[in-house]
C-alpha cells in the first residue's frame, strides 16, 4: 500500500470526502448505519467533534479512511476504503483514537476504553477488531424497523396532553433538559442539540414533543429523512429516534403515541418504511416499538479495549 498523508478535519470538502467514502464503502442497504450521511452532517457542525477527526488522503487526493474520536463517550467510528483495507491502516487509526482519549483522561482515576460497534453480520470488520484487541462487552445496539404501508393507529394521548411540533431554537434549553431526566445522562448539551436543528436535512416538524396539561415537556421524539441517504440507497426509509419520557410521565402511552404520529407524518411524506435504533439495555423501549409493529432489523455489537496510561 502506497503510503497515506493524513489531516484533522478541515472544512466541508472534507464532509464531502467522508460522504463519498461512505458510500464507496458500504452496501447501499446500510448507508445509513451510525454515523451515516445525515449522522455525519450533524457531528461536523460540532467544533469538538471536528477536532478529533482525522483523513487519510491517498497520492490521488481520494480519502481512503476517516476516523472520529467521541471523546466524551470514548468511542471511535470509522471507515476504510476497500481497496486499502488491512491491518496496517487499523493500528494507525486506533493508536491514533487512543491518543487523543489519553490527553483528555491522562489523569482519571477509572479505567480508560476505546469503544467502537460493528454489524453482527460484517465479518470482515468484526476478525479486524479482535485481531486489534477488541473484546464484546455484552452490549448491542438495536435496529428495529416497521412498514408504513401497513395501517398505522390513531395516538391516544392522556386527558390534556397534546403533541406538537418543536417551536425552533428557542426551546433547545428545555429540549435539553428533558433528554438528560428521560435518560438519567448529563451527555445531551445545549450546543448538540442546536446541532441537530442546524442539521442540513433536519426537519422541525418531525421533531416531536408531548406536552403536559400544565405546559411541561413530558416526552419527545425526534423524526427525521435523509433524502440524500434515500437516493443512494434506493429506499424511502424515515426515522423515529431517539425517544424518552421524563421520569414524572412515563407509563402514561406517550412514547407510544408520539411514535404513532411520527410514523403518520413520516407516511404523509411518502416514505414506506419507520427506523429507530436503541440499545439492547433499554426493554422498555423495545415493548414500546414492538407496540406498534416494529421489529428488529439488525444489530450491532459493541467493543471495549482498555487503553494503558
Amino acid at each position: 500500500m502506497k503510503p497515506l498523508t493524513s489531516q484533522l478535519y478541515a472544512n466541508e470538502t472534507d464532509l464531502d470526502a467522508m460522504i463519498d467514502l461512505l458510500t464507496r464503502s458500504r452496501p447501499a442497504a446500510h448507508i445509513a448505519d451510525y454515523p451515516g450521511i445525515y449522522d455525519l452532517q450533524e457531528l461536523m457542525l460540532l467544533p469538538e467533534v471536528q477536532q478529533n477527526t482525522r483523513l487519510w488522503y491517498g497520492n490521488n487526493g481520494r480519502l481512503q479512511a476517516f476516523a472520529i474520536t467521541h471523546i466524551q463517550y470514548h468511542n471511535i467510528y470509522f471507515e476504510i476504503a476497500p481497496e486499502i483495507w488491512d491491518d496496517t491502516i487499523a493500528k494507525e487509526i486506533f493508536a491514533w483514537g487512543e491518543a487523543r482519549i489519553k490527553r483528555v483522561y491522562a489523569d482519571a482515576s477509572e479505567p480508560v476504553t476505546l469503544d467502537t460497534s460493528c454489524r453482527e453480520d460484517d465479518a470482515p470488520r468484526l476478525a479486524l477488531l479482535q485481531r486489534h484487541g477488541f473484546v464484546p462487552d455484552g452490549v448491542r445496539s438495536l435496529i428495529l424497523a416497521r412498514s408504513l404501508h401497513d395501517p398505522i393507529p390513531e395516538p391516544v394521548l392522556p386527558d390534556g396532553y397534546v403533541i406538537r411540533a418543536v417551536a425552533g431554537e428557542s426551546e433547545a434549553e428545555a429540549l435539553v433538559a428533558l433528554h438528560r431526566a428521560a435518560f438519567g445522562t448529563a451527555n445531551m448539551t445545549i450546543t448538540e442539540r442546536l446541532a441537530m436543528m442546524r442539521a442540513p436535512e433536519y426537519d422541525r416538524e418531525l421533531d416531536l414533543i408531548a406536552v403536559a396539561p400544565d405546559g411541561r415537556f413530558a416526552a419527545f421524539c425526534v423524526g427525521s429523512i435523509s433524502a440524500e441517504e434515500n437516493i443512494r440507497s434506493g429506499q424511502q426509509v424515515g426515522f423515529t429516534d431517539p425517544v424518552g419520557t421524563h421520569p414524572d410521565f412515563q407509563r402514561r402511552g406517550l412514547a407510544r403515541a408520539l411514535l404513532l404520529a411520527g410514523m403518520r407524518l413520516l407516511q404523509k411524506r411518502g416514505m414506506e418504511t419507520a427506523v429507530l435504533g436503541t440499545s439492547s439495555q433499554n426493554i422498555a423501549m423495545q415493548k414500546t416499538a414492538e407496540s406498534v409493529g416494529f421489529k428488529v432489523l439488525s444489530s450491532k455489537i459493541w467493543f471495549t479495549r482498555p487503553i494503558e496510561r
